[in-house]
């Protein structure tokens, strides 16, 4: 497979390269890959049959999501705990607009993925976060606060590997918050979107035990096909599930785009090949990093994280916030991180980097954070 070729995205509308006019966007979560053989394949033949008309969305689909579970992460479900839905964030949306009411508080983890804040804030309903603790370069849940904050909460949104962190929630961990949910009777939606994207030999652990869980899955940042639109909601509680459906439906969130079919499944059966290889080449990229930062810019920490692409940098130590930073990298350097405050207030301290690149292209992003934080502090200190 080639992780290594660098790959001209510009004037293909892509949201990280045509939307800004930034030499090196290493912000949204989106690969500069090419995809697995497969997958393309399986659109190739698509496309070549010249109907493209409305589309429904076959069994096949949803075996191929009951299979990968099965084998990779011992998580069985069945085709009746499952709906179709056009994207992780909709789905969410749906779910909070049928199963609370405006003006019901919603427990998120921060820092966590901004669009946590925006999916619950443009729905009317009040974000109440439990903020994660951060001691010697480690994340931990504060239980005791949570506890609290639960019992004030209609739902929460568990972040599942967590991003922006990259951290892998233990057995023991899922089973707290789930005792927890349920002891308070608080809703539990599980985004587990980065479930795939473990470092070489690591898997993430599945949550979904109890009948007040909700978990959200999808291949489109495994797979880097995002721009098909295509997820899954599941919950061995019926009864919310029909009734998320029935959003769903009201909300026009649960059609299938007509090549997304064909990428679901060859992603699954055709391509974990591919992603194995993935893996290997992001961790390797993790550890470009590393070296970079610890022989090069030791006035900033890399965050330890086992899953995802993306790296959380711990910028402390430059006593800017991470507004002021991203923006005189995007400036200075050209360079578009993503600024820690973006995922809650305890956050600010941090930049957010995406290295699901060619090595060339890391390197660059590697030699622009270098010079941008000399170029800020010789202006500091002039």
């Amino acid at each position: 497979m080639d992780f290594k070729s660098v790959i001209d995205r510009h004037g293909t509308n892509s949201l990280k390269w045509d939307l800004f006019d930034d030499d090196l966007p290493m912000w949204v979560a989106d690969m500069d890959f090419r995809v697995a053989p497969k997958i393309q394949e399986a659109i190739l033949k698509r496309a070549a049959h010249p109907v493209y008309g409305y589309t429904v969305v076959p069994d096949e689909l949803f075996e191929s999501y009951i299979s990968w579970w099965d084998r990779r992460y011992d998580f069985k479900m069945s085709r009746e705990d499952m709906a179709y839905a056009i994207g992780v964030m909709p789905s969410i949306s749906s779910m909070i607009r049928c199963l609370t009411d405006e003006d019901d508080e919603i427990l998120i983890q921060t820092p966590v993925y901004h669009v946590f804040f925006y999916v619950i804030e443009d729905n009317n309903r009040k974000v109440l976060e439990n903020e994660l603790i951060y001691e010697n370069e480690v994340y931990r849940i504060d239980f005791d606060d949570l506890d609290e904050k639960l019992s004030k909460a209609k739902m929460m949104i568990l972040c599942n590997p967590h991003n922006p962190i990259g951290k892998i929630w233990s057995r023991e961990e899922l089973d707290k918050i789930e005792e927890l949910c349920k002891k308070h009777d608080v809703i539990l939606i599980s985004d587990e979107i980065h479930c795939d994207l473990t470092d070489p030999g690591v898997k993430y652990n599945p949550c979904d035990s109890s009948d007040n869980v909700i978990t959200c899955l999808s291949p489109s940042k495994s797979f880097n096909i995002a721009g098909f639109q295509s997820s899954v909601v599941h919950t061995r509680n019926r009864e919310l599930l029909e009734k998320i459906k029935n959003q769903m439906h009201v909300d026009n969130s649960d059609s299938c785009n007509v090549f997304a079919t064909a990428a679901v499944i060859a992603a699954y059966k055709e391509s974990e090949d591919w992603l194995e290889e993935l893996k290997e080449a992001i961790y390797e990229n993790k550890q470009i990093v590393r070296e970079f930062i610890a022989n090069e810019l030791p006035i900033i920490s890399l965050v330890e994280c086992d899953a995802t692409y993306l790296l959380w940098l711990d910028c402390s130590r430059l006593n800017v916030s991470s507004k002021v930073l991203s923006e005189f990298l995007r400036q200075n350097q050209g360079l578009f991180l993503s600024a820690g405050v973006d995922f809650g207030q305890c956050g600010d301290n941090f930049l957010r980097m995406n290295i699901a690149c060619p090595e060339e292209l890391l390197k660059e992003g590697l030699l622009k954070l270098k010079a941008g934080i000399i170029a800020l502090n010789n202006i500091r200190n002039f």
